[in-house]
């Protein structure tokens, strides 16, 4: 029985991929600026954390501490704002592979920063890559959530579908959640919440945070999502790659 259980610490122990090529955003859409406690990113650096450990570059930023425009154009100094931090963030967004956006719940909802942020995403979908897919094509995106209300799911659900309409890959399980007791109770990092301690929120966001590792490395060492039959540009161009519409004859 010993030896089973060294042999089973042995295999969660070690890891053969090299994810060290890797890069990952976490984007805290908190209402909170620094140093403000977050308990999303409570929620946060636990994947964060199992990243590191295997080698990603990881970088974690709270929105709403940037000037950020509302609109969907990439900078919105060009329609009026006289000021707009997005195109410095994009920036990042552009060198991730992974992109994990993380968020609070209220009124059931995202927050407003986190649909801010996935409209400024959009704003960017027109860009397309080098193979002349839409430039977010290969990346992969998780979500992580918490509050002391109902609606994870929910809220889980409209990030990753947002993400996936961009072109990101979401993975297996790519979202995590920790809910306290619904009311005014204690939040994640609050002193007795259990959320730190909570075996099923624990779980879920340790397989996500591997399920988001091992697409990216699947996507990354395969050059990519395949580019044919999904190019804007080839599109553009008049190739219609098996359509068979005899208006586009």
């Amino acid at each position: 029985m010993s030896q089973l259980k060294e042999m089973t610490q042995k295999h969660c122990d070690t890891n053969k991929t090299d994810f060290s090529d890797l890069k990952a955003l976490f984007l805290n859409c908190t209402l909170k600026k620094n140093p403000e406690i977050s308990h999303t990113e409570g929620l946060i650096q636990i994947s964060k954390g199992i990243m590191e450990k295997n080698g990603i570059t990881t970088a974690l930023l709270r929105p709403v501490d940037y000037d950020i425009a509302f609109g969907v154009y990439g900078d919105m100094t060009e329609y009026g704002w006289e000021k707009d931090d997005w195109p410095t963030i994009y920036e990042q967004v552009k060198n991730a592979d992974i992109v994990v956006i993380g968020t609070s719940i209220w009124l059931g909802e995202k927050t407003s920063v986190c649909t801010q942020v996935i409209e400024r995403l959009y704003a960017n979908s027109h860009i397309l890559n080098e193979a002349g897919q839409y430039a977010d094509y290969g990346k992969v995106g998780g979500c992580l959530v918490t509050g002391n209300e109902d609606g994870a799911k929910h809220c889980a659900m409209n990030v990753l579908y947002s993400l996936q309409h961009l072109g990101y890959v979401i993975p297996p399980q790519a979202d995590a959640a920790w809910l306290g007791e619904a009311g005014p109770g204690p939040s994640y990092l609050d002193e007795g919440s259990g959320g730190p301690e909570n075996d099923f929120t624990n779980r879920n966001t340790t397989f996500m945070t591997w399920n988001l590792m091992h697409m990216a490395r699947m996507i990354k060492d395969a050059g990519g999502i395949p580019a044919h039959g999904n190019q804007r540009s080839e599109w553009d161009a008049g190739c219609r790659f098996d359509f068979a519409n005899p208006a586009y004859r």
